[in-house]
């Protein structure tokens, strides 16, 4: 099958500025800088392969322990998938994580230790260190990596990536909703680069499919 190519509008308007309201709803936004083109897959395949993959975001925030976490350099040269949410979602994150540490776990133990997982809240205001020290490993793993900060350094690291975020909305009924991008991205630890994305509907067994090949860098 031929793969075609789309524009970073496109990718836009597919995928990566859809937000999802976790529970609610859902809507559009659109959001500057989306720079990659998608190469994409047949449609058995949950991975969308970027041909031009993202620069990693400029982004320094604080993780689950209260200490500063650099992004950039923290995952340099490791495999590396990020993913932008809170933790009061009811729905869409905790099942990302989830299936993304049910994925991890049927990986060999070297390749466990060499893959990185980071979460970054969306609802800094609720979402605490603490707060994401509790919810990570309940939710998917111990290991994963919990970050935190004001939200425009967040919102603004998320749109180097496409992903857009928009700032957490208190309901009628006084609940709290966060609108985010629901999409997983994969860094390579030979480029450094985001050069996969992955859907909502991704499953657990569609990770662990993919995360072998992911983690050496290689197209799943």
């Amino acid at each position: 099958m031929r793969k075609k190519t789309l524009t970073a509008t496109a990718l836009a308007v597919a995928a990566a500025l859809t937000l999802s309201a976790c529970g609610t709803e859902g809507g559009e936004t659109s959001a500057e800088g989306a720079i990659a083109d998608v190469s994409a897959q047949p449609n058995d395949k949950a991975a969308t392969v970027l041909d031009r993959p993202f620069e990693k975001p400029d982004l320094v925030l604080t993780d689950t322990k209260g200490q500063k976490f650099d992004f950039r350099e923290r995952t340099k040269g490791r495999p590396t998938l990020i993913y932008f949410g809170y933790t009061h979602c009811p729905d869409v994150c905790p099942l990302t994580m989830s299936n993304l540490a049910i994925a991890k776990k049927k990986l060999p133990k070297a390749d466990q230790d060499k893959l990185q997982v980071v979460f970054v809240t969306t609802d800094p205001e609720r979402d605490t260190s603490a707060e994401l020290a509790k919810w990570l490993p309940a939710a998917g793993d111990p290991t994963f990596v919990g970050l935190t900060g004001d939200f425009p350094t967040i919102q603004a690291g998320a749109r180097q990536l496409g992903i857009g975020i928009d700032p957490p909305k208190k309901e009628k009924d006084g609940s709290v909703v966060s609108m985010h991008g629901a999409q997983v991205i994969a860094f390579s630890p030979t480029t450094d680069r985001g050069y996969v994305l992955y859907g909502e509907d991704t499953t657990a067994d569609d990770y662990a499919k993919d995360l072998p090949k992911i983690i050496k860098g290689e197209n799943p």
